[in-house]
């Protein structure tokens, strides 16, 4: 509260009186009704923009026959390299006008977005150019009015609005005054499809440019390279005359160049060393370039001179070979062509039937030929519209290892979009019979090419082929028999010199195989044979022969010996390892187990090598009495066969029966015996079953690694033991094992194995174990021929090694 000057009241000077009250709220309200119509502004406004855009990505996807979303891409692409928006190119595609100062909504107030005309109108007329003195360049006609054609297409509502467009809102902030669109036409000659700023008169003179006038658009198109206002001007006519500054850039569609875009600013006054024309930066330059692509986007593409549906019927009436090629574009520029179709005289260098051409690209199907030359023409005509003619090429087919050279004579036509291609070689004449051509072919796959040499006129003749064996050029002059040394290796001379001596002088058929050394240094092994041919006196008249390439035999026979050589050391190698892994198990595991009778225990035990020698195994088996007067039982198998899965055996054996004198259990010895195996190189895996059995009570502990159960056979029948828990051997660091306890009565018969007996591939290891023990009955008193028996019937199948042991308990025996 403060103190009211006059003596009066007090009151608050944050409190607004009630007339201040009321102007508040009508200024909120005011505000409140501005935004709600801004808002209402530009609504309008995007629904025109949207209107007017969605208008002039129909127009495109139409002239470009593309999808209606790549119109749009493409439109806001030109509309960014451009530097204006989207909009603005939108109106010059249609040819509208959506600059500020056309009929549309009011501006918003300040701070709002700028909206655009809801409803765009239609352009104003361009006000009419000066008078201009008349053009000081000459033009290359005087025609009376330019042809019907050019007449129709620069009415072209579309090109006429874009090309006033391109000089209203590029050109002309950049100080230029009038903008042309030259349009190429079939036969070379360039059409003015479309200008802006142009006097009527000066562009009636300029209506048709003929072929080879050196004009700056013709030039520009020849090239394809841009010309700027600081850049030389050439000689030649020009609109405008030689002093105005202008910049033509050539208009790219499809990877052809479809016409050009002119851009003329006014003749500078001269001054002693300046550079006439503006200074164009690189910003200026780039937005001139996206104008020159959518223009190349509106001018489109002239009527096809022959539809694609007439396009084969004109392929086949041709008599010379030929091809029709579509472009393959990428980034807007042909990098290879697609072989649309071959006519009926068409045969393909490497003998590949028609039908399988079809469709493919001809990089793909001749790769050689393009790099020597075949697609740099093709490339040309494609981009400059022009024509090749009878142009020769030497050029390298290649297919199947096989390299061709051949000489060609091409001729290449554009054909709307397309190319026609057709050639000849040198070699195909009119009328040459099929066998003929055929003998050609098989001398190519065969790799044999033939030679004749007249000595009285030093005349040698030679196939095709032989160039390339001597790595020489297509027209490089024939190598004759005297000279052959010098192309010849070395240590491989005295060959050729006895094969001239016995045609030549003993007038004999002779053949040699030597190294030929060709000038890049490589060498192809080649067998030549060569017979004289005598007139009637008997004197020489001429020497025909043959070279045949015999390099992929040769080096196919030195593979192959080499091969055989590897495989007889191998072979070797494998034998006497497989002998050594034989011999050690034989020398580790005794054929007879050492005498138990003091014990009143009896033993039997079998090992059964591997049916092949390679697969000799890691299986053992031990029996051992220790000093405690218990029998320690054990039989493992190691994986792997050979050398090293015996070296393993071993180690895990001698190490179980080091470990058996301390005293411990069945469990505690695996897991000392795993120790071992997680140690040993290489890491041994391998199963295992270890039983302590105790001849005084009969007391059996055992433990298992992975392995198969032990069977107690009784007079009553058989039971297969428990099983204890255990991984296998070499599996776990830390493994654990579990040890069972049974008692054995007198007359009863442990028996511990291995797969090797009864592993089968189509059957469960438990069933054969069933049907084994059935089969083979109770045991007699003969354990070994109990064994035996249990061999003899095994039901296994996978030519595995096997180990057995039988203990059989007969009563027990004194204490030691």
């Amino acid at each position: 509260m403060t103190a009211d000057p006059s003596g009066g009241t007090l009151r608050d000077p944050d409190r607004p009186e009630a007339g201040e009250t009321g102007d508040t709220v009508a200024r909120q309200l005011a505000g409140a009704v501005r935004r709600l119509q801004q808002a209402a502004d530009r609504m309008r406004a995007e629904e025109g923009t949207r209107a007017l855009v969605d208008l002039a990505t129909g127009m495109l996807a139409e002239r470009l026959t593309v999808p209606p979303a790549e119109a749009a891409a493409r439109l806001a692409r030109l509309a960014g390299e451009a530097g204006v928006p989207v909009v603005t190119l939108a109106a010059d595609v249609v040819g509208r006008s959506a600059e500020p100062g056309t009929p549309g909504p009011a501006p918003p107030p300040e701070g709002a977005e700028p909206s655009q005309p809801s409803e765009p109108s239609e352009p104003s007329e361009p006000p009419a150019p000066s008078k201009r003195p008349a053009p000081t360049g000459s033009p290359p006609t005087a025609p009376t009015g330019p042809p019907p054609s050019v007449r129709a297409l620069a009415a072209v509502p579309d090109l006429a609005g874009a090309v006033e467009a391109v000089l209203r809102q590029g050109a002309a902030p950049l100080g230029a005054h009038a903008v042309l669109v030259w349009q190429r036409l079939p036969a070379g000659a360039l059409a003015l499809a479309a200008h802006a700023g142009l006097p009527a008169e000066e562009a009636e003179a300029w209506s048709r440019v003929p072929p080879g006038v050196p004009t700056p658009a013709q030039q520009a198109l020849a090239t394809g390279d841009e010309h700027w206002p600081d850049d030389p001007s050439p000689p030649g006519p020009r609109v405008g005359g030689p002093g105005t500054p202008r910049a033509v850039l050539p208009l790219i569609g499809n990877g052809r160049r479809r016409g050009a875009l002119e851009v003329l600013w006014p003749a500078p006054a001269p001054a002693p060393g300046s550079v006439p024309g503006p200074a164009l930066g690189t910003p200026q330059r780039r937005q001139l370039r996206a104008l020159a692509d959518l223009c190349a986007t509106v001018l489109g593409d002239p009527e096809p001179a022959v539809p694609p549906d007439r396009q084969a019927d004109l392929l086949d009436s041709l008599l010379t070979p030929a091809l029709l090629l579509a472009p393959v574009l990428r980034d807007g520029r042909a990098v290879d062509f697609t072989i649309l179709r071959t006519n009926r005289a068409f045969r393909d260098p490497l003998g590949r039937p028609r039908s399988g051409l079809d469709g493919t690209s001809l990089l793909e199907t001749y790769p050689l030929a393009c790099a020597t030359g075949l697609l740099a023409p093709l490339l040309r005509a494609h981009e400059t519209g022009e024509p090749v003619t009878d142009d020769r090429l030497h050029l390298v087919f290649q297919g199947g290892g096989i390299e061709q050279p051949t000489a060609l004579r091409i001729a290449v036509a554009p054909l709307d979009g397309r190319l026609l291609l057709g050639w000849q070689r040198d070699a195909d004449r009119p009328g040459e019979p099929d066998q003929t051509a055929l003998l050609r072919q098989a001398q190519r796959l065969a790799r044999v090419a033939g030679f004749e040499e007249r000595p009285a006129t030093g005349r040698t003749l030679w196939n095709t082929g032989l160039s390339e064996l001597f790595g020489l050029p297509p027209d490089a002059p024939a190598v004759p028999l005297a000279r052959l040394a010098r192309h010849v290796h070395p240590d491989d001379e005295p060959a050729v010199r006895r094969l001239l001596d016995t045609v030549q002088h003993r007038r004999r058929t002779a053949s040699a195989v030597f190294r030929l050394v060709r000038p890049d240094g490589t060498q192809r092994y080649t067998r030549v044979v060569a017979e004289p041919v005598l007139d009637a006196d008997g004197a020489l008249s001429a020497v025909r022969g043959a070279y045949h390439d015999v390099s992929a035999q040769h080096w196919t026979e030195v593979a192959l010996g080499a091969t055989r050589e590897r495989l007889a050391d191998s072979e070797q190698e494998s034998a006497e390892r497989e002998q050594l892994a034989l011999r050690l198990q034989q020398a580790i595991l005794p054929a007879d187990p050492p005498p138990l009778g003091a014990t009143g225990l009896r033993a039997a035990v079998r090992y059964r090598p591997a049916a092949k020698r390679e697969r000799v195994g890691g299986d053992w088996y031990d029996v051992l009495v220790l000093p405690d007067r218990q029998v320690l039982l054990a039989v493992g198998d190691v994986a792997g066969h050979g050398v090293g899965a015996a070296t393993g055996m071993v180690a895990l054996r001698h190490a179980l029966r080091g470990l058996a004198v301390t005293g411990a259990g069945p469990a505690r010895l695996l897991e000392w015996v795993n120790t071992v195996a997680m140690r040993e190189p290489g890491q041994v895996t391998a199963t295992a079953v270890c039983a302590l059995l105790g001849p005084d009570d009969g007391t059996l502990h055992w433990a298992r690694a992975g392995h198969l159960p032990p069977i107690r056979l009784r007079p009553d029948g058989a039971e297969v033991l428990p099983l204890p828990h255990g991984v296998l051997l070499g599996a776990l660091a830390d493994a654990e094992y579990e040890e069972y306890t049974t008692r054995l009565e007198p007359g009863d018969v442990l028996l511990l194995y291995t797969d090797g007996l009864v592993e089968r591939r189509d059957r469960p290891v438990e069933e054969s174990v069933d049907h084994l023990i059935r089969a083979a009955g109770r045991p007699g008193p003969d354990l070994e021929r109990y064994l035996d028996l249990l061999l003899e019937l095994s039901p296994a199948d996978t030519d595995d090694d096997t180990c057995l042991v039988a203990v059989r308990v007969e009563q027990p025996g004194p204490p030691g």
